[in-house]
């Protein structure tokens, strides 16, 4: 009987993962209001976004020539101010900022140093000193940090969660489905069958019911053309999107949510004005606009986090792209961000200020970022935040980022 033997753990991701995959609406169960009225969404660009080209460093002398052939036009990018600007596919991303409601952070990174994506994502989304030192999510930790509610607190978009949503406290998934309702009579089944385990039972009530609010912004019968795994395309990001920002805006919805979007590993013919990255910034911003329209007058108390693992080489190699590097820049947007600028401590991009002569230079720890969103925005306590959510990392929370 071994290989029937599955964790408690496991039952009850399977039931979040079960109604994920669905989008049944026979079984409905009424939960009060969420605990919070704050929002928080963590995107993560899976990859390692090119943040030279997403917030260009157009005043810095060395600009142009570092890049080597990289190096934006001045008709590819908006002014920030005399020495940033924003691509021109981030049009959204740039009118937020000139509306004080997105900044950026250049120059960030996580502790890791090395250029493994496999590594470096454990270490993003771990919040550990290392890889594969901590082995919950820091968000799933920061949700262990509220009350009696807190597991109805998370949730994550798409197929799987993320490592930054894993851990102790229990979240809901969802992701967009191409396939249509499901078989109405097994979920029932599960239903009768669980019916007095109570934790796994209100996992899965509770799982789907956020997909029943879901499949009301998504209509067409429960399904959403285009799927949800990639998220590569601007029409699968706006849908995917506009779910979500109506299952956070539910008064009995989740609060914290994660979004993934791959595709931002540009070794080859990765593009200026035009091409592969682009694409993805353009993708991207569709995503920011839908996101903003979708959580309607919530957006005011929401924060959106969008970060990757770790950047990209500053100068252009053999195939028309770039390879991975050290630092990029992190995105913040949000009624309740304090924006209109770009922050972080320049460490400039001639040669010697280079780490190992190639990438751009670390000058700002992502956690930082991190935890000024959790104590200044989600008002949890600084100390467990320091100590729990982010332990050894003995950095504070960087200021100037969230509305007061």
């Amino acid at each position: 009987m071994k290989d029937l033997d599955i964790s408690r753990r496991k039952l009850l991701q399977g039931a979040g993962c079960l109604a994920a995959a669905t989008m049944f609406s026979g079984i409905r169960v009424a939960f009060a209001a969420a605990p919070v009225e704050e929002r928080f969404i963590f995107v993560i660009l899976r990859g390692a976004m090119d943040g030279l080209a997403a917030i260009p460093p157009y005043g810095d002398r060395d600009y142009a020539s570092a890049r080597n052939g990289m190096a934006l036009p001045s008709s590819a990018y908006t002014r920030v101010d005399d020495f940033f600007g924003v691509h021109k596919n981030l049009a959204s991303f740039a009118a937020m900022l000139r509306q004080g409601e997105a900044l950026a952070v250049h120059a960030v990174a996580t502790p890791y140093r090395e250029r493994s994506h496999f590594d470096a994502q454990n270490v993003l989304e771990s919040g550990g000193t290392g890889p594969h030192i901590v082995n919950t999510g820091w968000i799933n930790r920061a949700l262990g940090l509220y009350g009696a509610q807190r597991e109805k607190l998370g949730l994550a978009v798409g197929q799987t969660i993320p490592l930054a949503l894993q851990g102790d406290v229990p979240v809901g998934t969802w992701a967009p489905s191409a396939q249509g309702l499901p078989d109405q009579t097994m979920l029932l089944a599960l239903d009768k069958l669980y019916q007095h385990d109570m934790l796994f039972h209100t996992a899965l009530a509770q799982a789907i019911d956020v997909h029943n609010i879901a499949d009301e912004a998504v209509g067409n019968g429960g399904k959403m053309m285009g799927g949800g795994g990639g998220l590569r395309n601007a029409g699968a990001m706006v849908k995917t999107v506009e779910a979500v920002g109506k299952i956070l805006s539910d008064p009995k919805g989740p609060r914290l949510c994660t979004i993934e979007m791959g595709g931002w590993d540009t070794h080859a013919q990765q593009g200026v004005e035009k091409g592969i990255l682009a694409n993805n910034f353009a993708a991207l911003d569709a995503g920011f606009g839908a996101m903003k329209a979708a959580l309607g007058p919530h957006w005011k108390k929401t924060v959106v986090l969008v970060a990757t693992e770790f950047g990209r080489t500053v100068a252009q190699n053999g195939t028309a792209g770039t390879d991975h590097g050290t630092a990029s820049c992190a995105l913040l947007l949000g009624g309740a961000v304090k924006g209109g600028k770009v922050l972080g401590k320049w460490p400039g991009l001639d040669k010697t200020q280079l780490y190992e002569n190639r990438d751009l230079q670390p000058t700002t720890d992502l956690r930082q970022i991190a935890a000024a969103v959790l104590t200044q925005h989600l008002r949890l306590p600084p100390g467990d935040v320091g100590s729990r959510v982010f332990p050894g990392a003995n950095l504070p929370p960087l200021e100037g980022l969230i509305r007061s």
